[in-house]
């Protein structure tokens, strides 16, 4: 549904060229809820408005619904965005008009005749819950209700493909998770393609199916959620998953394992970080190899939350016995599908302060 291939993207300014974005190959597929996420100046929204080329890119290809935008003139453009909504932060809603009339604006402006523009705004103003509240204006509705509006209105068009540019950022988290759920919904009603930009991990947790990382105009990181929460390989979406599952551990708890660490006799104890995702959490591993491999266990942190009703976590164990058994111990761990990170030696010197 939409492709981009070698997106570069330069701007001018005072102190010189700034590269907003270097090399982006993105494929994103019909039907797809697509995040993506980075930190604020990473290039997130300069990335959303090329692919309706709102921002044209200084080299390579953008492909949406079949069609090389960058090659269509400005009467083409204009047709092939009807086929792309967009959600804004801040609304962009128009103050003299009703929540009726924002609604159908786009749609007046494409010569819709008034019969068939309300034929579409009203079942919009329900899909969104605002029919009673479609000859408010603006300033008489809350910030969760006027995105609901400018949800409604992306969709008067009817589109193949929704680009969502920070649109939960300036609301409460309560008001963001009804605005997240409004989008499933919309996924599942309309067949569309959702492209959530954010730089809020909860967001990309709740609603999406993959997601891309983004740091300095580069894509860092790629792939599906469950596995970029529980497996990230760059700093960036290490940083940006801690937000979820933190994955350093707290002083007090390092304060433990350096006394554990002095107690245990060289070589007897591995320190592990365990990622469980999909159906491990739900088996009770941690007790097998208790008793299968004769180890002591040691819980020293953790955390499982879920990831659209699919659980995954992290924890952080002290594994105590004979060499040969521990070994064992991690090879049945990974044979079980949990991710096992060897956090350290464990005959570390008591002075470190910190784990790697």
């Amino acid at each position: 549904m939409i492709v981009l291939q070698g997106i570069h993207q330069t701007y001018a300014s005072a102190a010189g060229p700034v590269l907003a974005l270097q090399g982006i190959d993105l494929h994103i597929g019909k039907g797809e809820v697509f995040g993506v996420i980075g930190r604020s100046g990473a290039g997130k929204s300069s990335l959303v408005r090329t692919i309706n080329l709102l921002s044209r890119p200084t080299q390579g290809t953008v492909q949406v619904a079949g069609r090389e935008l960058t090659t269509l003139n400005a009467e083409q453009l204009r047709l092939a965005r009807q086929d792309i909504g967009m959600v804004f932060q801040h609304f962009n809603l128009l103050s003299s008009r009703t929540v009726y009339a924002n609604v159908a604006l786009p749609l007046e402006l494409a010569g819709v005749r008034a019969a068939e523009v309300r034929q579409r705004v009203d079942p919009l103003l329900d899909l969104v819950g605002l029919s009673a509240l479609r000859d408010r204006y603006p300033a008489q509705i809350s910030g969760g209700q006027k995105q609901r509006v400018g949800i409604a209105r992306a969709l008067a068009s009817r589109p193949k493909v929704l680009l969502s540019d920070e649109a939960t950022s300036a609301l409460d988290p309560e008001t963001t998770r009804s605005i997240l759920a409004l989008f499933q919904q919309i996924q599942r009603e309309f067949d569309l393609t959702i492209v959530l930009i954010t730089h809020q991990m909860q967001v990309i947790k709740q609603v999406a199916e993959r997601v891309a990382v983004i740091d300095a105009g580069r894509i860092v990181e790629q792939g599906a959620v469950m596995d970029v929460f529980t497996r990230p390989q760059h700093a960036t979406t290490r940083s940006l998953v801690e937000d979820i599952v933190p994955q350093a551990l707290p002083e007090s708890v390092l304060a433990r394992i350096r006394m554990l660490m002095a107690e245990s006799v060289a070589g007897d104890s591995r320190l592990l970080r365990l990622a469980f995702a999909g159906t491990a959490p739900d088996q009770p591993i941690l007790s097998q190899v208790i008793r299968q491999f004769g180890l002591d266990l040691n819980l020293l942190h953790g955390q499982i939350d879920e990831i659209q009703g699919r659980p995954f976590g992290s924890l952080s164990v002290l594994l105590r016995g004979a060499q040969v058994q521990l070994g064992a111990a991690v090879a049945h761990l990974r044979g079980s599908g949990v991710l096992v990170e060897d956090m350290n030696t464990l005959r570390v010197a008591p002075e470190v302060a910190h784990v790697q």
